[in-house]
């Protein structure tokens, strides 16, 4: 039975203009370009990579560590401060912007997502929402941050969180969705 009146259309689907920053060529290149030398590349070549993120328009503070196995969809969407860590296997899904201040750690198998479609409308439009995540963070392993959202200074998010909203500075939270643990302290 076709029930089209509760569920999306996707013959309806369309990809706004410029959605992903560049030309469909350059994305193609990109994709290339990770897959043969970004992604093969030994483990401690991480200058390498972060000139490779750099040439397509990255922005990569000095001394960032960015694991081979980690994954960024578009580069020019991104902005990473000094001496912060990209785990193995993490995702940078950016098509919006996702900023990462500096001495940040992104733990493995993170997944910071800042796009999303609108279930809500019958063409199921995509969208995007910037993704923050301030100085001095660490989100441990397999964090999921979904769109739009700001982590601020000082903050940590415990293991296999899920971040639907912006969390406060100098805090610890943990679960699914994240609650608030207690305040961080630094001796």
């Amino acid at each position: 039975m076709n029930n089209s009146r509760t569920t999306q259309d996707l013959s309806k689907y369309k990809t706004p203009k410029h959605f992903r920053g560049k030309s469909k060529i350059t994305v193609q290149l990109w994709w290339l370009v990770y897959a043969l030398f970004f992604k093969s590349s030994p483990q401690i070549l991480y200058g390498w990579r972060r000139f490779l993120l750099r040439s397509f328009g990255a922005q990569i503070g000095k001394n960032v560590i960015i694991r081979p196995s980690a994954k960024i969809t578009y580069p020019w969407k991104v902005k990473i401060g000094d001496y912060s860590w990209i785990g193995d296997d993490v995702v940078l899904y950016s098509l919006g912007e996702i900023e990462i201040g500096k001495n940040t750690v992104i733990s493995q198998k993170s997944y910071l997502c800042t796009g999303s479609h609108d279930y809500t409308k019958i063409d199921f439009p995509i969208y995007s929402k910037k993704i923050m995540i301030e100085d001095g963070c660490w989100l441990a392993t397999d964090v999921f941050v979904s769109p739009g959202v700001t982590i601020k200074k000082g903050t940590v998010v415990g293991a296999r969180s899920t971040v639907l909203s912006d969390l406060d500075a100098n805090s610890v939270y943990v679960g699914s969705p994240v609650r608030f643990i207690k305040k961080r302290k630094i001796d």
